[in-house]
């Protein structure tokens, strides 16, 4: 088999392998389906690009989440998103006789989509997708001690925007580490 149709041939194994874990980061970090569905196809067309200069094909998610991870950022910069999306009807208040993990995760999602696009990622990274801070400060392109302050300041932003949204002592019920990101 010629080299190139190898490569062809790894690379389909890898996106019908890899495509919905990368797909739901990136949505994740975007907070938006077709935003994510873009941003992952933009990941994987440089990934595809850059294949033949892999040197093991096994690297070739970490190379596309740090692909998904500067486009993002480097899409939130150059169009000053401001967290609005038009839609055609408002989205549901939620109701009082939901369970309360449910209206914490409503609130939860809410919160973390507030956050700044660095800080969000860092913590969809680091506790929604598992990964130790040096891999996170690898996808973002960053040193460690970045990611970590990234992740303080993220949670801090989420306590005291939890705090105001549902009081102080409601907001000391979530936990934050465990429930950044519900699977």
């Amino acid at each position: 088999m010629r080299r190139q149709q190898r490569d062809r041939a790894e690379f389909a194994e890898f996106v019908a392998a890899r495509s919905s874990a990368l797909h739901r980061a990136a949505y994740l970090m975007v907070g938006d389906v077709g935003l994510a569905q873009d941003l992952v196809q933009e990941a994987l067309t440089k990934t595809y690009v850059a294949w033949p200069r892999l040197r093991d094909p096994r690297n070739a998610e970490a190379y596309t989440r740090r692909a998904i991870t500067t486009t993002a950022i480097s899409w939130f910069r150059r169009k000053g998103w401001n967290n609005e999306r038009a839609t055609e009807r408002l989205p549901e208040e939620p109701v009082g006789d939901h369970a309360g993990q449910v209206d914490q995760r409503h609130v939860l999602w809410s919160a973390l989509q507030e956050l700044p696009v660095r800080q969000r990622t860092a913590i969809v990274l680091r506790y929604y997708e598992d990964l130790t801070e040096a891999q996170t400060a690898a996808a973002m392109d960053c040193a460690v001690g970045t990611v970590k302050s990234q992740v303080s300041a993220g949670f801090a932003k989420l306590r005291d925007r939890l705090a105001e949204q549902v009081g102080d002592d409601a907001a000391r019920t979530f936990d934050l580490q465990t429930q950044a990101v519900t699977r």
